[in-house]
């Protein structure tokens, strides 16, 4: 399948499993079914670029592709390796990718993505001025989008906060460790959220994560002064982001 003007290819890699599609970037719908392989262990740059390129050689796709990975990203570059090899931090990511693939691939920060899927297509479509998505996981990912501008790798998980790193106590993963009930867990994602709408002053809080989806659940216990709103994109964010990354940078 050749590359097409109004289409992109998506990839999401995770700790636990690499997904792609082709995504229809005038609409953010997948237009294909979403293909998912366990990631190798250990995820080593040749193994995990292995299966991008088998997931792509499958869908038969050529041309512009996105990925998202679980690292800071800079200029191609994992500067850091959140559940795969540490032997990522240092590689080029992108050079990594294109080689292994033969298709131009840009490589961006997983929780930047699901920001870009967010404010193009979810949540923050058509919000002016500051929107902070955070993703509640294993750890706390972030994206800042300006006007719907990104401004990449901000990774607000790790603020200090009370003397301790805000993800170590904010996660989804330390609710579900400590099998804290909802309303307990709110009051520190409370805590935590105030912390960041004090230093950005954001127009809109996204909140994304598995946990998005038992929104109803929680996000009632937050007192913020900024609207709070669940993501709407949930599983394909990475897909989809990762895509119109990869389509925008092409276009312009």
């Amino acid at each position: 399948m050749v590359d097409r003007p109004d289409e992109a290819f998506g990839i999401d890699i995770g700790g636990s499993g690499i997904k792609g599609a082709i995504v229809h970037t005038a609409s953010g719908h997948l237009s294909t079914a979403r293909v998912r392989i366990a990631t190798p262990q250990p995820s080593t740059p040749d193994s995990v670029a292995a299966v991008v390129a088998k997931i792509i050689k499958e869908a038969g796709w050529h041309g512009v592709v996105g990925a998202t990975f679980p690292a800071v990203v800079q200029h191609g570059v994992a500067r850091s390796a959140a559940n795969v090899d540490l032997s990522w931090i240092g590689t080029d990511v992108d050079a990594v990718f294109t080689n292994a693939t033969g298709e131009s691939i840009i490589v961006l920060n997983d929780a930047d993505a699901a920001g870009i899927a967010e404010a193009r297509f979810g949540a923050a479509r058509d919000v002016a001025g500051v929107v902070i998505l955070l993703t509640f996981g294993t750890g706390i990912g972030s994206a800042l989008l300006v006007d719907g501008k990104l401004v990449p790798n901000t990774e607000l998980g790790h603020l200090e906060l009370d003397g301790y790193d805000a993800e170590t106590r904010a996660a989804a993963s330390v609710r579900d460790r400590e099998n804290m009930p909802f309303k307990r867990w709110a009051k520190r994602v409370q805590r935590y959220m105030s912390h960041v709408e004090m230093l950005f002053t954001p127009d809109l809080f996204v909140v994304g994560g598995g946990v998005s989806k038992e929104a109803t659940k929680w996000v009632h216990y937050l007192d913020l002064r900024t609207p709070v709103k669940p993501a709407q994109l949930l599983n394909n964010a990475g897909i989809v982001g990762a895509a119109m990354a990869a389509a925008e940078r092409r276009d312009s």
